[in-house]
């Protein structure tokens, strides 16, 4: 939370799922706009081999063609 606070706003985009609600709920307040995409529309962007840098590979291009689901209230 530390390093986003210190960027000036930006989007960012991230797999939806149950910390991800939270993560999106937190950078929001920091000015940032989150945008959530369903696992299932990000794998078929992810090449061979799994590993943090393919998978981010993977969500930047997502992120081009993809829909986005919303972020889920805290109550939600």
């Amino acid at each position: 939370l530390e390093f986003f606070a210190k960027l000036p706003p930006t989007v960012i985009g991230m797999e939806a799922c149950g910390a991800s609600q939270y993560w999106a709920r937190e950078l929001s307040k920091l000015g940032h706009k989150v945008k959530l995409m369903a696992p299932q529309l990000v794998k078929p962007y992810v090449s061979r081999n799994k590993n943090d840098w393919r998978d981010a590979e993977g969500l930047c291009e997502a992120m081009s063609r993809q829909r986005f689901v919303p972020v889920k209230s805290a109550e939600q």
